[in-house]
């Protein structure tokens, strides 16, 4: 892959395969949103109203946006349609109980549904996963999808702004999710395809940690965002690097070591998970009460399941 002059002066706590991972998901997001025709970009106003055109939301998919993770609903539909056998789907469903449970992305079983996924999808056309991921958002997904955090996309789209997801999911998966949600894109992790099939390998790392930061500053720099303008929202302490880069970080639905981060540096916080009031909160107007809302909604659903 050419390499691509869009990156800012960073810190180098990012390793070498981080930065290509992060910049081959921005790439692909930024080819994957259209353009308007030229003739319907003159015509509009040149941005909203109440729009910030230096400004825009990254929102992690994973127990943020969505309750268990991505990766884990593909596997399930990707077995439903016979790709693997019955022992790789219970390794899955042991991921996602623990992972439901925990409420934390644990490395090693990130790592092994990563590998599984490779191997699954090695030698078949990108398209027709593509095709299969709108069929599984659907089946597995849809849902899933937390209300609250939902509802404060909306504002950001409201407001002018764009809003992307930036996940370790393929990029093939959070581009579906995205559009279903009217969000503007996705930044994932980019499988490598030579003529539309996969060969089983990765274009750079898994968009996580610091790649996910790589990521959000190269679509920065090649949209022209003013990165102290823009917030960002995750569950996890491995988004750090990426919470840390805006000027509007917000935890929500956060494990303990984000939750303490965030209340040390006075982060927004938010828990849809329970009917419990975070500490600080901070949601734009226009999303206040369909976020309470949602998020009541999606703590009573949830606990009724447990009972």
């Amino acid at each position: 892959m050419a390499a691509l002059g869009w990156l800012t002066p960073r810190r180098r706590s990012a390793t070498a395969r981080s930065v290509l991972a992060g910049e081959a998901s921005a790439e692909a997001a930024r080819k994957a949103v259209p353009e308007a025709p030229l003739e319907e970009r003159e015509s509009e106003p040149a941005f909203p109203v109440l729009g910030d055109e230096h400004a825009a939301a990254f929102f992690d998919l994973d127990n943020t946006v969505m309750q268990g993770a991505a990766l884990f609903h593909f596997g399930r539909g990707l077995y439903k349609r016979k790709f693997f056998e019955t022992r790789d789907l219970a390794r899955f469903a042991w991921q996602q109980a623990w992972f439901r449970l925990a409420g934390v992305e644990d490395p090693e079983h990130m790592q092994d549904a990563r590998d599984s996924a490779l191997s699954i999808v090695k030698g078949h056309r990108v398209s027709e996963l593509q095709s299969i991921g709108e069929e599984i958002y659907d089946e597995y997904m849809a849902e899933r999808i937390w209300p609250g955090t939902r509802a404060l996309a909306q504002a950001h789209l409201d407001a002018g702004q764009k809003v992307w997801l930036v996940t370790a999911a393929p990029v093939e998966i959070a581009t579906v999710i995205a559009r279903r949600l009217g969000l503007t894109g996705a930044l994932g992790t980019v499988a490598e395809s030579v003529d539309g099939v996969y060969t089983g390998k990765l274009v750079g790392e898994p968009l996580h940690g610091p790649a996910k930061a790589e990521a959000v500053r190269a679509l920065a720099a090649a949209e022209g965002l003013d990165l102290a303008r823009c917030a960002a929202y995750s569950d996890s302490h491995n988004d750090i690097p990426m919470l840390s880069l805006v000027g509007h970080p917000y935890a929500i639905n956060p494990d303990a070591k984000l939750r303490r981060h965030a209340r040390e540096h006075d982060w927004r916080l938010r828990d849809y998970r329970t009917g419990r009031k975070a500490a600080k909160v901070g949601i734009p107007a226009a999303a206040g009460v369909g976020a309470v809302a949602g998020g009541t909604a999606a703590a009573i659903a949830l606990h009724r399941r447990r009972r």
